[in-house]
């Protein structure tokens, strides 16, 4: 077992966080977003998938990366903007239509992967890495966590954003209100209607963008079902980190750990059962559940449509 901790074992370890991080991270920020509004986006699995397909179709035919993740993002902002008519405008029950459009979404990409990339399978160049100058060379963790892709420095560029947007900014109060006080909003003079529908579509365009992460960097290929639940544990994370977008990020990364070991002890050839190894992630979301969840803060009018006049 001691040799198992090699430096190529625990480059490749952090790196494997990294990636796994990434789109925890996008998926959770973008759910704070709609929670702090007021809306309980269940439906950011689907959003995520669509991302993932949207991100690799335009990477593919385009041969630009970069474009990918724009195509990704309009795929998530896709089914957000679904989310939004049917649960913002329409006002129904936002747990129902969440699932609704995430099965949807499930069955569409594998359905379009089917027609299209079925026979020929192809896989996207390697997008080249970003050293940062003096980080990049300090031995072990240079070359795992400061020799990475763009977009990974932008997606935790991100916290410190959202961490502004929340605390400093008008609209950051008014997505408060929104979920907190909604009818005081409107008397405010302020559409809770248009606020929540912006915070869906942003949600809708993060979450696009972490699936275009999976299957543009950590993949390079698309593959039907491919988030494998990181939608749902991007809802959970949003749910206990409270509003604190550093939370989200610590969240993401004790996530990304689990999915990274699950990987590396699989890839190392440790003696221990498949399906256990495969249950460390879903353990861990079940075993921070009961530490944290009692005390989860959410929006007073989370998961409630809004109509105009009620109180």
């Amino acid at each position: 077992m001691s040799g198992l901790f090699t430096d190529a074992f625990i480059i490749a370890l952090l790196a494997g966080v990294v990636a796994a991080t990434v789109p925890l991270l996008l998926a959770g920020l973008g759910e704070q977003i709609s929670e702090k509004a007021g809306v309980l986006n269940i439906g950011i699995e689907g959003m995520m998938l669509m991302g993932a397909y949207g991100g690799f179709y335009v990477a593919w035919a385009s041969g630009n990366l970069w474009l990918g993740f724009l195509g990704g993002g309009i795929g998530g902002m896709i089914v957000g903007a679904l989310m939004a008519l049917f649960c913002v405008r329409m006002g129904l029950n936002q747990i129902v239509v969440g699932i609704a459009l995430t099965l949807g979404a499930e069955g569409v990409t594998a359905l379009l992967h089917y027609e299209q990339f079925s026979r020929l399978y192809p896989r996207l160049s390697v997008m080249a890495p970003l050293p940062i100058p003096g980080l990049s060379q300090i031995p072990i963790v240079g070359p795992a966590l400061f020799t990475r892709e763009p977009v990974v420095y932008l997606a935790f560029a991100l916290v410190p954003l959202f961490v502004w947007l929340f605390r400093r900014t008008q609209l950051g109060l008014m997505l408060q209100a929104a979920g907190d006080k909604p009818a005081a909003l409107d008397t405010a003079g302020v559409s809770v209607l248009k606020i929540r529908t912006i915070a869906v579509l942003a949600t809708g365009l993060l979450v696009g963008f972490g699936g275009a992460f999976l299957s543009i960097v950590a993949a390079g290929v698309f593959v039907p079902f491919m988030t494998h639940g990181n939608g749902f544990i991007g809802i959970v994370l949003a749910m206990l980190a409270r509003g604190r977008p550093t939370w989200v990020m610590g969240g993401a990364l004790v996530f990304g750990t689990c999915l990274s070991a699950t990987t590396a002890l699989q890839v190392a050839g440790v003696d221990v059962p498949t399906d256990i190894i495969q249950m460390l992630p879903f353990v861990a979301v079940m075993a921070v559940l009961l530490v944290a969840g009692r005390k989860a803060r959410l929006p007073a009018a989370l998961g409630a449509a809004y109509v105009r006049g009620e109180r």
